[in-house]
C-alpha cells in the first residue's frame, strides 16, 4: 500500500497541530524552542521517502506572501492586547530609540554588507537589509511579554522592548522595502521623482494613514465591545475570542484599503483597544485566541522553512551570502541596538539582551515575497531566498537556543533585586 500525497499532508497537519498545543509546555524549562522543533521538523521529514509537495518560494510566492502576512497580522494583534504598559514618550523610550535608531542603522550596515560581500546592485542589497531589519513578532514569542494583565506596569523593560519594537518596526520597514523597489524600477538611479513621492507617500502619508486608522478602529471597536447602550453588541460580556480575529482583519483591510500601512494599524489597534478597560478580563480571552491561531501559522510555515532548506532551497547560497547572516545576528544588530541604548531605561545586561534578540522570521519571509511581486530584481530572486532564509535559520537556532535561559537570569536577577528592595527599604531618595 502506497502514502499519496493528500494523506501525507493531512496526516502532518494533524500532528503539527498536536504538536503546537503540546510543545510549548514540554520546553518551557529547556533550552530548545517550539520554532526550532518544527523547523527541524520540516527538514527530517522532507528527507525520507515520503510524497510530500515540492516547497519552492519562487514558485508559489503567493502562498508564501498571503501566508506569511496571515501569520505576522495575527501575531501583531496578540503583542498589542499583551502590552499593558500605558502609552508614553518617556514610558516607551526603549521603543522610540530601536526603532529610531537600531532599525535605520541595520539597515544601512547589512545594505553595506550585501553591496561590499556580494557585490549586488543598491536596490537589492537595500531590500535584502530592510527584509531582515524588523525584528519579528511571531518568532519573538519566546521573549514577548505575557498575557494580559490588570496591572500596568509589570513588563521587564526586556519583554516590553522586544513587544514593543517587534509591533511597530514590522509596519515602519515597509518604506525601505518600498524605496528598495523604486530604486530597481529607476535602473539604480537616485534621481527623478521617485525620491521625493516615496518620502512624501510612502514615508509619511502612509504612515500617518496607518497611525490615524489603528486609532480610529481601535476607539470604536472597544467603545463597542465594552461600552455599547446595547447589550448584544457589549461582546466583551459574551467572552468570544474570535472577535480579536475581526479586529485584525478590519484594522488591515481597511487601512490597506486607504493606501496606509496595515500592519502599523493593526499593532496601533491592538494597542487602543487594550487601553480600553484596561483590567476587563476579556483582553485575556483576546490574547489567548489569536495566540493559538498565531502558533497553529507559525508551525506551518517553519514546517515550511525547514522543508525548503532540506530540498536544495540553499543550493544558490554562497559563503560570502552566509556571511551576511552571521555579520547580522553576531555583529550588526547587537551593536545598533546598544548603541540605540545608550543612557537608555533598563540596566547593561537588560541592555545587551534587547541589543542581542533582533530576531528575524516570517515577517522577513513576507517582505521579500512581497517585492518579488511589485519589482524586478532581475536573476537575483533565489540567491536572495537562500540569503533571507539563512539568516532566519540562524535566527530560529540561535535565538531559540539562547532565549530561555537568559529570559530565565533576568527573571532571577530581577526577583533578586526586588528582595533586596524589600528587605531594605526605599533609599534616602526615594522618600
Amino acid at each position: 500500500m502506497t502514502i499519496t500525497t493528500e494523506g501525507a499532508v493531512y496526516g502532518c497537519l494533524g500532528i503539527g497541530a498536536l504538536l503546537a498545543a503540546v510543545l510549548p509546555r514540554l520546553l518551557s524549562r529547556l533550552p530548545l524552542s517550539v520554532p526550532i522543533v518544527f523547523l527541524a521538523a520540516g527538514v527530517a521529514l522532507y528527507l525520507t521517502p515520503l510524497p510530500l509537495p515540492e516547497i519552492d518560494p519562487v514558485a508559489d510566492r503567493l502562498w508564501v506572501h498571503h501566508l506569511s502576512e496571515l501569520c505576522v497580522i495575527v501575531s501583531l494583534m496578540g503583542a498589542g492586547l499583551a502590552i499593558n504598559r500605558p502609552f508614553g514618550w518617556r514610558s516607551w523610550a526603549s521603543a522610540w530609540r530601536l526603532l529610531g535608531l537600531a532599525m535605520p542603522l541595520t539597515i544601512g550596515a547589512t545594505a553595506l554588507a550585501v553591496w561590499g560581500l556580494l557585490g549586488w546592485p543598491v536596490s537589492a542589497a537595500l531590500l535584502v537589509a530592510a527584509v531582515l531589519a524588523p525584528t519579528d513578532p511571531v518568532l519573538a514569542s519566546e521573549v514577548r511579554v505575557g498575557e494580559p494583565s490588570a496591572e500596568k506596569n509589570d513588563e521587564d523593560e526586556v519583554r516590553f522592548a522586544l513587544t514593543s519594537e517587534a509591533g511597530l518596526n514590522d509596519g515602519l520597514a515597509f518604506p525601505f522595502v518600498l524605496a528598495a523597489i523604486a530604486l530597481a524600477a529607476a535602473g539604480e538611479s537616485w534621481t527623478g521623482g521617485w525620491l521625493s513621492h516615496w518620502a512624501w507617500s510612502d514615508v509619511l502619508v502612509r504612515t500617518s494613514v496607518g497611525v490615524a486608522a489603528g486609532l480610529a478602529i481601535g476607539l470604536l471597536l472597544g467603545r463597542l465591545l465594552f461600552r455599547s447602550r446595547a447589550g448584544s453588541l457589549r461582546l466583551a460580556e459574551q467572552g468570544e475570542g474570535f472577535v480579536a480575529l475581526a479586529a485584525t482583519f478590519l484594522a488591515y483591510g481597511l487601512t490597506e484599503a486607504l493606501h496606509g500601512y496595515g500592519f502599523l494599524a493593526v499593532f496601533v489597534t491592538a494597542c487602543t483597544l487594550r487601553r480600553s478597560e484596561h483590567s476587563h478580563g476579556y483582553h485575556q480571552v483576546m490574547h489567548a485566541f489569536v495566540e493559538q491561531i498565531e502558533r497553529l501559522l507559525m508551525a506551518l510555515l517553519l514546517f515550511g522553512v525547514g522543508a525548503y532548506a532540506a530540498s536544495g532551497g540553499l543550493a544558490a547560497l554562497t559563503w560570502r551570502g552566509a556571511a551576511v547572516g552571521v555579520l547580522l545576528h553576531l555583529l550588526i544588530r547587537p551593536a545598533a541596538g546598544l548603541l540605540a541604548q545608550l543612557r537608555g531605561p533598563g540596566g547593561p545586561k537588560e541592555r545587551a539582551a534587547v541589543a542581542f534578540f533582533g530576531i528575524r522570521g516570517i515577517g522577513s519571509l513576507f517582505y521579500l515575497a512581497y517585492a518579488f511581486g511589485e519589482g524586478d530584481f532581475g536573476p537575483l530572486e533565489r540567491e536572495m531566498w537562500a540569503v533571507v532564509v539563512f539568516a532566519v535559520l540562524i535566527s530560529v537556532v540561535v535565538h531559540g537556543v539562547a532565549a530561555a535561559p537568559v529570559t530565565s537570569y533576568l527573571d532571577r536577577r530581577s526577583a533578586e533585586s526586588s528582595r533586596r528592595d524589600a528587605r531594605t527599604g526605599p533609599g534616602p531618595e526615594s522618600g
